[in-house]
């Protein structure tokens, strides 16, 4: 077989792509996460086959242009006032600055064959003034102040966060991120400040020779549910592919919807903008969110969020919704603190959402992906969780939230959480005030397991109507996790698994929140005996908390619970297949690596696991 030259700067691509992601996943098993690619690749886009008319655009289309031939490329602003339900927008490659494109139809955006559109909502800045104190000073028009939202709280995070990190404005250097400051004596070459009743921006580089850039637009793309251009909307959702938007004060795209603000049957949402798709997009540098999403039956498959400050990808309201094979990195950029970041959040009363086979790494300053306030029946199968830290200061005293977790499902019912890696999160999982939750054959490596619920209530809730979408104080049980595999090494020193509550509701509150626990490995690398295995309450002790040395402790306590798991105490032999390389396939000749309990069907379905052959335990099966 033979492949021409741009076949195969695909298929290098596609492979370095996976190399420098993966090179550990060596070994083709049924399911977890896949090793990738992950992610946008660049692709040969053929002309997208509509009903309509196709608009080509460049950076340097004339307006007047039609933008029906190649040869004569429209403006993008302009193919936007154009454009209907059936048509398309073929970009060619280049730099285009612009936003607030704004429409109502259902249309599909694409590249011109391999070239690289990027959508930027910034201006370069060149009227540089040097001053006598030796900074540079320009005059900038385009400026975004904004406020805290009303439910953030100064008196608990005042004192972390300068209240200039809550504008919206980005300055950038050489495509470097300047973080703000609040006023000309902070600068560094790291910083910029900007004085709004003086619309003058400052830095601290000499900006000679180099590219500087100011955002200019708020937002790049917004999919409006109200008539615009002459046209009503059709509430089909438009189809993009293989563009990068990048440096939007407020967020990149925007699909408008109804926001529920209260209990509300899934019925009466989700409805006003239908199909969205979105593949091979990346997304970075906005100054609060990628992008806030409405909508049923979306779609985010092999894109790239990254560099955003509040959440990447931001869903409301919002059933049978899809996320597969994306990136999600370095969320929370500018270090706020009482916004509670998420790379994902998946919020207000979504119904079935599934996230399969994603990669969420290097969060530093953020949850992973967190399933908010009204969720039900969400599936969180075969991805791959790495680095998520989130250590907010002025935490209530003896709560276990804030914290860093890879998966989070808060307030809501009913999910899957299957077949995923968890390697150096703050927790894994997090399963807070929530109920039903089942959780089978993953692997945590230096992550803790956090299953939690306290007494918060809608009643003088700083958030009004949001703990009525979910399951009510006394149902908040019936968690499921079997067929987990939870390994720390020498510097991990939490207890692997915790299950708490305050003592504040024990007194009306006494059964388990899990409904069946058992069949899970726990290894740790260590001795050290002052480090408990289990933290567990409801249970008679100290603040109503007990803290267990082995699973057969937590079976005496409990006779239904951990009569098949295993605690190997300063393990040191064959585990995995390779700890240095992060491959997580157990070794056959492991303890325990076939000591798992068959799955339920759905599992293995969503597993696509068959229920011939050994059980094994963790998110890989054993090899040699």
């Amino acid at each position: 077989m033979k492949f021409n030259s741009l076949q195969l700067s695909n298929y290098a691509n596609i492979y370095f792509n996976t190399i420098f992601l993966f090179v550990f996943f060596a070994i083709v098993t049924p399911a977890q996460p896949s090793g990738g690619p992950y992610g946008p690749a660049q692709l040969n886009y053929d002309l997208p086959k509509v009903q309509g008319i196709i608009y080509y655009v460049a950076p340097d289309g004339k307006t007047g242009a039609t933008g029906e031939s190649i040869s004569q490329p429209t403006t993008i602003e302009a193919a936007i006032e154009r454009i209907k339900t059936g048509d398309a927008i073929i970009m060619r490659g280049g730099i285009y600055r612009t936003g607030n494109l704004v429409f109502n139809q259902g249309i599909t955006i694409q590249p011109y064959k391999d070239e690289q559109p990027v959508l930027k909502g910034s201006y370069i800045a060149r009227d540089w003034k040097k001053q006598e104190n030796g900074l540079w000073v320009t005059k900038w028009k385009y400026l975004f102040p904004s406020k805290p939202d009303s439910w953030w709280r100064r008196y608990r995070h005042g004192s972390d966060v300068p209240l200039n990190r809550f504008n919206n404005d980005m300055v950038f250097v050489n495509g470097r991120f300047l973080q703000s400051a609040g006023w000309e004596g902070e600068l560094d070459t790291n910083s910029y400040y900007i004085d709004y009743e003086d619309s003058t921006v400052y830095i601290n580089i000499d900006p000679a020779d180099k590219l500087v850039e100011i955002t200019a637009f708020n937002v790049g793309l917004l999919r409006t549910t109200k008539d615009v251009h002459g046209k009503t909307s059709d509430k089909t959702g438009p189809v993009i592919r293989g563009i990068t938007l990048t440096q939007y004060a407020y967020c990149a795209v925007e699909i408008e919807g109804y926001y529920p603000q209260g209990i509300d049957p899934e019925k009466n949402h989700g409805n006003d903008v239908v199909g969205s798709t979105f593949e091979n997009c990346t997304i970075s540098y906005c100054s609060r969110v990628a992008g806030y999403f409405k909508g049923n039956h979306m779609t985010f498959r092999h894109c790239k969020i990254s560099d955003t400050s509040t959440e990447g990808i931001y869903i409301i309201a919002s059933s049978d919704v899809l996320l597969e094979k994306n990136i999600f990195e370095r969320n929370n950029i500018e270090h706020l603190q009482g916004y509670y970041p998420a790379a994902v959040k998946i919020f207000n009363q979504c119904y079935r959402v599934t996230c399969r086979d994603n990669l969420v790494i290097d969060q530093k300053n953020s949850v992973g992906i967190w399933y908010d306030v009204g969720n039900v029946d969400g599936v969180f199968v075969d991805n791959w969780i790495e680095n998520v830290h989130y250590n907010e200061t002025h935490r209530k005293p003896n709560d276990t939230w804030p914290i860093g977790a890879g998966f989070m499902f808060e307030i809501s019912k009913g999910a899957v959480c299957a077949g995923n890696v968890f390697v150096n999160c703050d927790a894994g999982i997090h399963l807070r005030n929530s109920s039903n939750v089942k959780v089978y054959q993953n692997t945590f490596v230096n992550s803790q397991v956090l299953i939690d619920r306290d007494g918060r209530t809608a009643k003088g809730d700083h958030f009004d109507w949001h703990p009525k979408t979910g399951p009510g104080i006394n149902e908040r049980f019936g968690h499921i996790f079997e067929n987990n595999l939870i390994a720390a090494d020498k510097n991990f020193n939490k207890p692997l698994l915790y299950v708490w509550q305050p003592e504040s509701i024990c007194d009306k509150i006494n059964n388990s929140q899990l409904k069946e626990l058992d069949f899970n490995i726990y290894v740790r690398n260590n001795d050290n005996a002052s480090v408990p295995l289990i933290n567990w309450s409801p249970a008679e002790g100290n603040n109503c908390q007990v803290t267990l040395n082995s699973p057969e402790d937590l079976h005496k306590l409990y006779p239904e619970f951990s009569t098949h798991s295993r605690y190997f105490l300063n393990y040191h032999g064959p585990l995995f297949k390779s700890m240095e390389l992060k491959n997580f396939h157990l070794l056959q000749e492991s303890p325990a690596s076939y000591s798992g309990m068959q799955l339920p069907s759905k599992i293995g379905e969503l597993l696509k696991q068959h229920k011939e052959g050994n059980h094994y335990i963790g998110a890989y099966p054993p090899v040699k």
